[in-house]
């Protein structure tokens, strides 16, 4: 059962972009503003092993992790977390398409973390606002059945299923599922996450230097 947690947390002020990008380890993203972690990964891997290197993707449908409507469940700490679209926080934050999305959180590495729609041109509020797209696609053909692979297509049931394909377009999101925009909470620009339907849907690597997030 979801149990009161109590988190100490200080973020950079002032964040700058890393030499370069950082994945994600096992552990949270970011913390959404009502003090609930963005955590997108699974514990489980291939057979039980992590040294297999494949991983199940928490919302692939390969493991049933007993997720809500937010797309969250609890820890066995009693900790609740995200691992998908938080439905209901963005419903209470008046999140939706026509708009900019509200800030929603902060990432680990202290830029703002935002749901789905972002300004179509990412240098000009005074642009119609639109959903942002992820560019992390399915890789084509057969994961390796050898070696310790599990075999069968690239379907989505592993992180590993999935590549970011590069696109020119200005404001396309990057392998970080992040731009440098300006917000309505950051108008003189910044750089920052976005949420997407399609996978990561929470991002997996930090364009900033990140510091860990643990309960104390």
């Amino acid at each position: 059962t979801i149990e009161p947690q109590r988190y100490e947390i200080v973020l950079p002020a002032n964040p700058q972009p890393a030499a370069e990008i950082q994945p994600l380890p096992m552990g949270p993203f970011g913390i959404a503003l009502n003090g609930v972690f963005f955590d997108p990964g699974a514990a489980e891997f291939w057979q039980g092993e992590r040294e297999s290197g494949w991983q199940y993707e928490a919302l692939g449908g390969a493991v049933p992790l007993g997720l809500d409507e937010n797309h969250a469940h609890v820890q066995p700490s009693g900790a609740y977390h995200y691992h998908g679209i938080p439905v209901l926080l963005l419903k209470q934050f008046g999140a939706g398409p026509g708009k900019h999305s509200p800030q929603i959180g902060w990432a680990a590495d202290g830029y703002p973390i935002y749901a789905k729609w972002g300004y179509s041109d990412p240098k000009n509020p005074a642009s119609p606002a639109a959903e942002l797209k992820s560019n992390w696609r399915l890789k084509p053909g057969t994961r390796p059945a050898t070696g310790g692979g599990p075999g069968g297509r690239h379907d989505g049931a592993f992180v590993q299923d999935y590549e970011f394909v590069e696109n020119d377009t200005p404001g396309a999101l990057d392998r970080c599922n992040g731009r440098f925009c300006v917000t309505p909470e950051f108008p003189e620009g910044t750089y920052a996450y976005f949420l997407t339907e399609a996978w990561p849907v929470i991002p997996r690597s930090f364009r900033g230097t990140p510091i860990q997030l643990r309960p104390q």
